[in-house]
């Protein structure tokens, strides 16, 4: 199965980056492509904007990649409670070309922050407005306090119960592919 991993943030050193990248070795069996919304530059929003210039090609390229996939792995960067600027732009160009931007597939969540909330907020916004951009969620994890739970020079969350949930988590993308 063909997974495409989504970092919900446009920093380079992002902990949501560096959770899908620990998260896409334990898919063994699965193609998993690891996307950067730097590739998609866009101007922010703006209704006068697309009126007056259209919807901007790197939003098309979006969707089209995500077509190009089976499942969605997506990890959401939390500021100040919302969504990453970066992404929820990316994400609303999108939605003016087709508002079913998860195209009817299966996507896991994650969500991970510095703090105790692990991004909760976040993740249980995209979570609960999935179903609305035709996603299917299969599961969901938020990862409190990052820096005490992933080890950052071996790249990967200590052996431990978050270790077994994230595991659990992504068996559901196994599932889909033995069915």
């Amino acid at each position: 199965m063909k997974i495409l991993a989504i970092p919900a943030s446009n920093s380079r050193k992002s902990i949501n980056r560096q959770l899908l990248t620990y998260a896409a070795t334990l898919l063994d069996g699965h193609a998993v492509e690891l996307l950067d919304i730097n590739d998609f530059p866009l101007p922010i929003y703006g209704e006068d904007l697309e009126a007056e210039q259209g919807i901007p090609k790197a939003a098309h390229d979006f969707l089209a990649k995500i077509a190009e996939f089976d499942a969605l792995l997506i990890s959401f960067a939390e500021h100040n409670g919302g969504y990453a600027v970066a992404y929820k732009n990316l994400f609303d160009w999108a939605t003016r070309i087709n508002r079913d931007v998860y195209q009817n597939k299966p996507v896991v969540m994650l969500a991970t922050s510095p703090g105790p909330g692990g991004a909760s907020s976040v993740l249980g916004s995209a979570v609960n407005s999935a179903h609305f951009f035709s996603g299917e969620v299969l599961a969901s994890l938020s990862v409190p306090n990052f820096y005490d739970n992933f080890d950052t020079d071996a790249g990967r969350l200590h052996e431990g119960e978050l270790n077994d949930q994230l595991r659990d988590t992504l068996a559901y993308l196994d599932e889909l592919a033995v069915v």
